[in-house]
């Protein structure tokens, strides 16, 4: 039996990745804040024929977060995918660089790189274990190419990109996957940047299965449509 565990799982692209892990066979763990809204989402996926269930966690509560991952390995038997990319934009305070202060950078870094880093730490040993395994981070493109009107939230998702690059080079010949995915596209249509093309989130999730099986020595892939 395996399993994915998609942290931040919301109605776009947590849903597509759910979709298309589901599809070949996966269960699914979703965990957000949400409970009512991760209910939804598992009924859907339930009514779709995919096996999925709820766990609710804040990705600021590291001891929450890692409670949820190990109720869910002992659902499903074990977590053999992670996927990371929690979105919490009706709560950031968007800043440029020169607008920014420490604590704009501290929350966005505390959502990004910290809660990243305590979901690694519950599922790394596990799959060091079994010698298999698969860790995916989520962000936009701004972490490659940033904007200056989301300069902090920017600056957030270049520590982490950095951080899984390095975690890809320290897993080399562990059989443990870590690979980060920059989006740079406007999902659903809907983006702060009027330049970018607009895509399906079922257009991008397929880059996760690649990675999953076919990619697994590529420590990045930016998806620009």
């Amino acid at each position: 039996m395996t399993s994915i565990a998609i942290i931040g799982a919301g109605p776009q692209m947590g849903m597509a990745i759910a979709r298309t892990f589901g599809s070949q066979g996966f269960d699914v763990a979703l965990i957000s804040r949400n409970r009512a809204k991760l209910d939804g989402l598992v009924a859907t996926l339930t009514a779709e024929g995919i096996t999925a269930a709820a766990f609710p966690a804040d990705v600021l509560d590291h001891g929450a977060l890692a409670q949820a991952l190990k109720d869910a390995a002992a659902r499903f038997g074990g977590i053999d995918v992670l996927e990371y990319s929690p979105l919490a934009m009706e709560s950031t305070v968007l800043a440029t660089p020169a607008e920014s202060d420490p604590s704009h950078i501290q929350r966005e870094i505390e959502v990004q790189l910290y809660g990243a880093m305590a979901a690694t730490k519950a599922v790394l040993p596990a799959m060091r274990e079994a010698g298999t395994g698969t860790l995916l981070y989520t962000t936009g493109a701004g972490s490659l190419d940033p904007l200056p009107m989301v300069g902090n939230v920017n600056a957030a998702a270049a520590a982490l990109r950095n951080w899984v690059v390095n975690l890809h080079k320290e897993l080399d010949g562990t059989g443990i996957q870590a690979a980060h995915v920059a989006i740079d596209v406007a999902l659903g249509g809907s983006s702060i940047d009027p330049k970018l093309k607009a895509a399906a989130p079922e257009a991008v999730s397929s880059v996760y299965w690649e990675l999953h099986t076919a990619k697994r020595d590529q420590a990045e892939i930016v998806y620009r449509g």
